[in-house]
């Protein structure tokens, strides 16, 4: 509370001070699309502030629209940011409905500023936190030919419209989501090629990433004191960084214990080698590799065998059991070296066989007295060797008579004697191939691990190892855990899962079409008004529409449905209805669906009435009665805009030319000129819905239907019209809903109440009612966090209930 205390007084005490914008916050997009010189159907002119630059839009076929770079450059100032103000100064044209700038990928509206002469609304579009399109309306009239300066402040959940310096809305909204992708695209004056065509004239105007940035436009409204956002965010991250602090002082708390309790040990890690035990740092040749033993690995070096200086009458050669070449004797024979120990055999001129062997630098000749043994090969496939007496057979197995070769090294038979061959995954020591090393795959690059595998090597191979939460497909390849079988994919409902190396993919069924993730069933044509497509040829309609394709709306005050009160009539609006006070009746605030919450307006109290000083005011039920006192002699005059107007006198409105006025008996009664579209002669600035010119017709949003001037649909949740070429739309009406807690249904536009809070997609936040989490942390109403503990669960506190799921797209 002490901090509180301090931050609010820091509030009041704080002075004032200027007001400067850092040029790095400052999106200028007049400047950075370099108006006029690359576009068709701007013109530069005269600004609001006497020698200012301003520019002129106008035409109906123009593409103002930011090069990918200049627009990619400004996107990446507002990305991931929830506090802006957006600037313009302008002079719209009377009636006119155009997009004011548009930043949007696809069909999605990341930030999008309009202003509808038609329905007299400033609209601000955006997506919200939640994935879903949203509209804020607020209802004025800009488009007037007059000069108007305009700001819209977004501060989190909360925006301020500003116009010509005045507050005039101020709201809590859904926070905006400004993730934006780097290939959006960014307009002026315009939606896009064909659709919400700016006519008038622009000046200043620019994106502030800062909140109340209206102050740079009107610097009267500075301000001295945080805003709500900025409050509340610091002091919910003083609570975070609290926690934080008190947990890792019990951790650094737990460690040192942890190592002063280590200090007085002393642990020695060992060897083990078939069986052998060496302890720290002790030495043992292998072969031809020197090892140690180093903290409990093992690690050998080849030894290198320095060159055999050998006397006279000796010659360096492998010795059975020793790694290195020795210096042994020789013995002469035939003119040839023969090492000691060697055999040799020849034949005398008899053809008998003698046979020596080098022992003590001479030959010997051995007498054997065992005959050879016979054969059972035919003398055609019988061999002579060199070094024996005895013939042998093909194919003799020398290897088990005994040889040199150790460990890593095969022994293979040749025609005439035997030879050493490292195995597999080995390479030789020595020339002669007995001594053999692991040849490590890994290191140099030598194996086949494919993706989510990690090599391992092992004596004279490799192993492909599957990282952590992937399974086996092949001896070098690996994918994510199977998550078509446990269901743990991504796939929609109506897609075929496939597991693949890597994850896995999704593919629709047949009769849906999308990318797996997000299959849409497939209809003969498109479900209509915010219908669904449930199944194939299938479409599910909203509440209030009706037909194959949802394409009609159910009129529910001509189908005798509703029986609205006498005080109100029955208004029929797409997809539902309302019962409308009458004229002379307003609502008591206590709104019922069927009108009976109209009450009657005294006019002569509200001062409501057009009376004249000569006669009196007498209240009716819904109406009022201008009566001349006993004894007057009253004219039946009227008064309007502060002059008189005689008894039956009609004229034409000086400010509205399509408004006919007339005074009757004291009262004056205005109303609309009915449109007569029959009528050649019709005013089709009045009646812009009888133009029947080509030129005044529309292009639907998908760009394959053309509507007239005058026609309404609903497309995407909003009720469209076409007057005279442009289209104009506004977000579908709804019915009211006094709830705390509501959701729009899938497929569906208009919010429904429901009573459990983690359900709801809107929630009226009440900023004092607060959540504790798990570790007893305070959170405000409408702040998300992720579990202690876990990557996945996000957390949210709903009007003191805090609701938690797990994110998909995280496991």
């Amino acid at each position: 509370m002490g901090l509180l205390r301090c931050l609010l007084a820091f509030c009041v005490l704080c002075p004032a001070s200027g007001f400067g914008v850092d040029p790095t916050l400052r999106i200028s997009i007049l400047d950075e699309l370099m108006l006029p010189q690359s576009f068709d159907g701007v013109t530069q002119v005269q600004g609001f502030h006497g020698q200012s630059r301003a520019f002129l839009f106008q035409g109906s076929s123009r593409d103002v629209k930011a090069a990918a770079e200049v627009a990619k450059r400004m996107v990446q100032k507002l990305r991931g940011k929830n506090e802006f103000t957006v600037l313009v100064t302008l002079k719209q044209d009377y009636l006119n409905s155009g997009v004011i700038f548009s930043i949007h990928h696809s069909e999605h509206r990341f930030l999008e500023l309009e202003s509808s002469g038609q329905r007299n609304e400033v609209r601000l579009h955006y997506r919200t936190k939640g994935q879903q399109d949203h509209t804020e309306v607020f209802p004025y009239s800009l488009a007037d030919n007059q000069w108007h300066k305009v700001s819209v402040a977004v501060s989190a959940s909360h925006v301020i419209l500003h116009v010509d310096c005045n507050r005039i809305y101020e709201r809590v909204v859904e926070a905006p989501y400004m993730d934006i992708p780097g290939d959006t695209l960014f307009w002026l004056g315009q939606r896009n090629s064909a659709h919400g065509l700016f006519k008038g004239v622009m000046q200043d105007v620019e994106i502030l990433v800062m909140p109340q940035g209206y102050i740079s436009q009107c610097p009267d409204l500075n301000r001295t004191c945080p805003t709500c956002n900025d409050f509340h965010g610091l002091v919910q991250k003083i609570m975070e960084l609290q926690d934080v602090l008190a947990k890792t002082s019990r951790k650094l708390s737990r460690a040192e214990e942890k190592m002063n309790a280590l200090d007085g040990c002393y642990c020695e890690r060992t060897c083990n080698i078939s069986g052998v035990v060496y302890r720290e740092d002790e030495g043992w040749t292998d072969g031809c590799m020197n090892c140690t033993c180093t903290n409990g690995s093992v690690h050998c070096e080849t030894i290198s065998c320095p060159p055999a200086q050998c006397p006279a009458g000796t010659t360096p050669t492998y010795v059975k059991g020793v790694c290195c070449k020795e210096c042994q004797p020789v013995c002469l024979f035939g003119g040839r070296e023969v090492v000691d120990g060697d055999m040799k055999a020849v034949r005398d001129s008899t053809g008998r066989c003698l046979l020596f062997e080098c022992r003590d630098r001479t030959m010997h000749q051995i007498v054997s007295s065992e005959p050879c043994p016979e054969l059972n090969c035919p003398e055609a496939e019988q061999i002579t060797l060199s070094d024996r007496c005895c013939k042998i057979c093909q194919g003799h197995d020398f290897c088990s008579e005994g040889h040199g070769c150790v460990e890593h090294s095969d022994c293979v038979n040749l025609e005439a004697g035997d030879c050493c061959v490292c195995k597999d995954g080995f390479r030789p020591l020595r020339e002669d191939n007995a001594y053999c090393e692991d040849i490590d795959e890994c290191a140099e690059g030598k194996h086949y691990c494919r993706e989510n595998t990690m090599c391992v090597n092992t004596p004279g191979s490799f192993m492909c190892i599957c990282l952590t939460g992937y399974i086996r497909i092949d001896d070098y390849s690996c994918t994510e855990h199977d998550v078509c079988l446990s269901g743990l994919h991504n796939c929609d409902e109506n897609a075929l899962c496939l597991n693949i190396v890597g994850g896995h993919s999704c593919s629709c069924k047949p009769g849906y079409m999308g990318n797996g993730t997000v299959c849409k069933a497939l209809c003969d044509g498109l479900c209509q008004n915010g219908g669904t497509c449930a199944s194939p040829n299938n479409c599910i309609c909203q509440q209030g529409f009706t037909g194959k394709r949802c394409e009609t709306d159910i009129n529910e005050c001509a189908e005798g449905f509703i029986e609205c009160d006498s005080k109100s009539t029955c208004v029929n609006l797409p997809g539902w209805y309302h019962c409308e006070c009458r004229d002379g009746y307003h609502d008591n605030g206590f709104f019922s669906a069927n009108g009976e919450s109209c009450v009657d307006i005294n006019e002569c109290k509200t001062g409501r009435n057009t009376c004249t000083n000569d006669t009196v005011c007498f209240n009716l039920e819904g109406s009022y009665d201008c009566r001349c006192p006993h004894g007057h002699n009253c004219t039946g005059d009227c008064i309007h805009d502060n002059k008189v107007k005689h008894s039956g006198q009609i004229w034409i409105l000086d400010s509205d030319r399509c408004s006919v006025c007339s005074c009757q008996a004291g009262q004056v009664m205005c109303r609309r000129m009915v449109c007569d579209c029959n009528n050649p002669n019709a005013d089709l600035y009045c009646c812009p819905e009888c133009d029947p010119r080509l030129s005044s017709q529309c292009l639907h949003q998908n760009g394959l239907l053309t509507y007239s001037s005058g026609d309404t649909w609903v497309e995407n949740c909003q009720q469209c019209q076409c007057l005279q070429g442009q289209v104009d739309c506004w977000p579908l009406s709804c019915p009211p809903g006094d709830c705390e807690f509501t959701v729009v249904p899938e497929g569906e536009c208009c919010p429904r109440c429901v009573t459990d809070p983690c359900q709801a997609d809107t929630i009226r936040n009440d900023i004092t009612k607060t959540c504790s989490d798990e570790h007893n942390i305070s959170r405000f109403s409408g702040s998300s966090w992720i579990k202690h503990g876990t990557e996945c669960t996000l957390c949210q506190c709903k009007n003191g209930h805090i609701c938690c799921s797990v994110d998909p797209m995280c496991l």
